[in-house]
């Protein structure tokens, strides 16, 4: 019997989602100038207002306000009708240093046998749905939400968009779980007033009906555009009105989407945010290593989906365990169990080691927040990040480096295929 599975995304421009990269932006510029930075940055949105707290144990001192200005004016907010724009708004600090009972369990004189920043488990997800190895419904939605803040920033014909929106896809499965169609697209776009809001609402259902989503079909591969048709429903501003947006329509805090931030609800989380978190922080470093290693494991042809999970206890450096469930899609004559143990003697998950191999201490992190954590393409940028005191850095580094390919050969020699 088939089923429907849901996934949602939300824009750059939603009141979490601007949290989320203000917290990322402030721990870039702190490990640019110093690579060693411990922080736990958590920022809050709302009306006219940036509150910004955590703590943070650092060399660099670097300008808060400016940082937090630019991301604002980077997603879009520089217009003081919507009540929060990056000029205008307040911004309140309240970060002070680290706990020095945390930094005694992390900090080592021999960096291997750095403990974890916390307690927690991890997990990692990856499934053959997409190219990108990722769940089709979260694809989807990513999709949707990434075209529709490259039109309104590119001003090509929908001029009207304003930054805060969201994304829900429902996709049909078949009972040998594989995608059969697209049922659902649900989009609510926050947008400026019109004078007639029934001629608003239709504007903006054909807007995206007709131009958003063939601009997003067009990249997809044939197998995946097929999957809409003329049976899929779609849902445009379903209430009818979206011009009170953004964090005057609503607060955001840094860490509230990370379903989003994830797997759009397949497979597992373990509960730990990521933005605004240095990599001694297991629940993003290990979550981004688990991460590679599903991802892998599927890539290798040892399954066609695969759920993995690490845990750690604070202050110590080597984890607690390694799960893997591949749902009954093994192609390999050892057990998940058997195949978790391989991998733990093969491979070293240990945070300073997470660290080194994913390149973690560089400053790359406000790429993150927005759009997935997972499923993004590795790539180099040149980055420039300015000081308290005006002194800039440029640094070249390697986004995305979790979502590499490169350990299916070894993965492949571990195991004995059917």
């Amino acid at each position: 019997m088939s089923y429907y599975f849901t996934s949602e995304s939300v824009s750059e421009g939603h009141p979490d989602k601007i949290a989320d990269q203000i917290s990322d932006a402030i721990l870039d510029h702190l490990l640019a100038f110093d690579a060693e930075s411990k922080v736990a940055c958590e920022t809050l949105v709302t009306t006219g207002q940036v509150i910004l707290a955590g703590e943070v144990n650092s060399k660099a001192y670097v300008d808060l306000q400016q940082i937090t200005r630019g991301v604002i004016s980077k997603i879009g907010y520089n217009n003081s009708e919507l009540n929060f724009s990056a000029e205008s708004c307040g911004i309140l600090s309240a970060i002070h240093e680290q706990s020095s009972d945390i930094r005694q369990g992390v900090d080592r004189e021999e960096k291997l046998q750095q403990g974890a920043g916390d307690q927690g488990m991890m997990f990692g997800y990856a499934t053959r749905e997409t190219e990108d190895y990722m769940p089709l419904a979260l694809d989807l939605s990513h999709r949707l939400m990434m075209e529709l803040a490259d039109v309104r920033k590119n001003g090509e014909g929908m001029e009207y968009l304003r930054p805060d929106a969201k994304a829900q896809v429902t996709v049909e499965y078949s009972d040998d779980n594989q995608p059969v169609s697209v049922k659902t697209v649900v989009i609510s776009t926050q947008h400026d007033p019109f004078g007639d809001d029934e001629a608003m609402q239709q504007r903006i259902k054909r807007d995206i009906i007709q131009y958003i989503i063939p601009r997003v079909l067009q990249k997809l591969p044939i197998e995946l555009r097929n999957l809409f048709n003329t049976e899929t429903e779609y849902h445009i501003n379903p209430t009818g009105k979206f011009v009170i947006g953004g964090p005057h329509g609503d607060s955001g805090l840094t860490g509230r989407k990370i379903i989003v931030d994830t797997y759009g609800g397949k497979g597992a989380h373990g509960g730990g945010a990521f933005s605004g978190k240095d990599p001694s922080k297991v629940d993003r470093s290990a979550a981004y290593a688990m991460r590679h290693l599903a991802k892998n494991i599927v890539a290798a042809g040892i399954c066609d989906e695969a759920l993995v999970q690490v845990s750690y206890a604070i202050g110590m450096a080597r984890p607690m365990n390694l799960f893997i469930n591949t749902y009954g899609t093994s192609k390999i004559v050892e057990s998940d169990a058997a195949l978790a143990n391989l991998i733990l003697d093969k491979f070293d998950y240990r945070p300073y080691a997470i660290e080194q191999r994913f390149k973690l201490r560089n400053p790359i992190y406000q790429e993150t927040a927005s759009y997935g954590h997972m499923g993004r393409k590795p790539q180099s940028v040149k980055k420039t990040f300015i000081g308290n005191g005006g002194e800039k850095i440029e640094v070249e580094v390697e986004l995305f480096t979790w979502e590499k390919l490169d350990i299916t050969d070894e993965l492949k020699a571990l195991v004995q295929f059917k």
